[in-house]
């Protein structure tokens, strides 16, 4: 594999006394056939502002620590934006942020850009090259460029996966581990199963547990879900970006994964339901900060390339839709004694209710049916892996269950896990020193 072929390279300072790159790649879409075509990918680089001149020929080589955003088709915050920055610096390292291919200003992938590809059929074929293995692929050629002129103890680089970016870290141990110094995973150990029917029937049933705890905390709820559904299903109001269906109210459940989502769908249902008291109608800041806890628009590869995430040689067949009509309290019918919230799952109606999503039903639906998906892990290598693993995993994970994550963590040789059951999937975000602290201490400690 050739190295990323640099097209940019811009430095600034941030406040803090950050120095940043910004880095323009191009690689290609296809790394079996490299003519065919390249896709433009963006990443920055972090050191510690110095008195030195910004120049290369000045820099000191440093390891490189690279950060694999979760989602799938989220890109990265900016890194003054990113709490575990300066303890990462304090360590020694220079930090990359990546913008995974299709996502942030990685050759965005939007309904009008996959316009471009030409008819469904084609859309869905370009998809498919924008999932972890060639996440994967595209880490190693920008590995290659920037570590060309390094020592060899520091061409090797770290890698931190939180959630997906951790499947991605799994990937790049079965595939390339021999590029790997170490790798860091929060929430991000992956089930390795070969499509997501396993993964959703374990999702389903933590799902389930968080809805019983949230109706048990606000029991007045489950009257006011009911009756905010027939409002729902009898006048379909307008968001920006579709339409509010019962369905899609439904989804607001992601949220419960997350710290203080309970009381945010709380106070979104006490919204809904005084807007119905006193007018009989949804207001517009009501529908604001409902469209606020959206964004598949936005990220239409979380949409559809979801559970694909999961298939190794296997078809999806919309998995969460199937399984999510097994379970009466999800029906939004009001026949069941509480109707329940869904998680994080995607389904066929949302290329319905969103708009953006609608241009690419059809791309959904080969994608969905698709059996060619090429395998991601190596469980044989995992089980003889050399390179030092150091996982956060949480028992209350709503996203990653932990049942799968231990199960992965038993796979690779020499994995060591941080467990809790006081962080929530996000907690590499909201608990930033505490998970940074146990991960180096993994990392640091040695047992006899």
């Amino acid at each position: 594999m050739a190295a990323a072929k640099l097209i940019d390279r811009r430095l600034r300072n941030v406040p803090g006394k950050l120095r940043v790159a910004e880095l323009f790649f191009d690689v290609p879409v296809n790394y079996s056939k490299p003519n065919d075509g390249s896709i433009r990918l963006f990443a920055r680089s972090v050191r510690r502002q110095t008195s030195f001149p910004d120049t290369e020929s000045t820099e000191k080589p440093l390891p490189w620590f690279v950060y694999l955003q979760g989602g799938p088709g989220f890109g990265c915050r900016p890194p003054q934006e990113v709490g575990f920055v300066p303890f990462v610096l304090d360590k020694g390292y220079q930090v990359l942020f990546l913008d995974q291919r299709g996502t942030g200003l990685s050759s965005t992938i939007t309904a009008q850009t996959l316009a471009r590809q030409g008819d469904a059929v084609k859309q869905a074929e370009y998809l498919k090259h924008f999932r972890a293995d060639n996440i994967v692929r595209d880490c190693e050629a920008v590995r290659k460029y920037l570590t060309t002129d390094y020592p060899e103890e520091y061409q090797k680089w770290s890698v931190l996966g939180q959630s997906f970016g951790g499947f991605c870290a799994t990937t790049y141990l079965s595939n390339h581990p021999e590029s790997l110094r170490e790798v860091f995973l929060t929430g991000g150990l992956p089930p390795l199963v070969k499509g997501p029917d396993p993964v959703y029937a374990k999702t389903y049933e933590k799902v389930v547990e968080r809805n019983g705890i949230f109706y048990e905390k606000f029991p007045d709820d489950v009257d006011r879900v009911k009756k905010i559904f027939q409002y729902l299903k009898e006048n379909k109001p307008r968001l920006p970006s579709g339409v509010l269906t019962p369905e899609r109210f439904q989804q607001l459940g992601i949220n419960f994964g997350g710290y203080g989502g309970l009381d945010s769908i709380h106070d979104i249902i006490l919204r809904v339901t005084n807007d119905l008291d006193l007018f009989g109608f949804l207001t517009r800041p009501t529908l604001s900060l409902i469209e606020s806890y959206g964004g598949y628009d936005n990220a239409v590869i979380y949409a559809i390339l979801h559970e694909s995430i999961y298939c190794q040689g296997e078809a999806s067949r919309w998995s969460a839709d199937r399984l999510r009509s097994q379970n009466s309290r999800f029906q939004t019918d009001g026949n069941a004694p509480e109707v329940y919230f869904t998680g994080e799952m995607i389904y066929r109606d949302m290329f319905d209710s969103y708009d953006e999503l609608k241009e690419l039903k059809d791309a959904a639906e080969i994608l969905a049916s698709a059996d060619d998906w090429p395998a991601l892990y190596d469980e044989a290598q995992l089980a003889k892996n050399k390179v030092p693993v150091y996982a956060a995993t949480y028992v209350d994970d709503m996203f990653v269950h932990y049942d799968l994550a231990t199960a992965t963590a038993k796979k690779i040789k020499g994995a060591k896990q941080f467990i809790t059951n006081t962080m929530f999937h996000g907690a590499l975000r909201d608990r930033t020193d505490e998970v940074m602290r146990q991960l180096f201490f993994l990392k640091e400690d040695s047992i006899d």
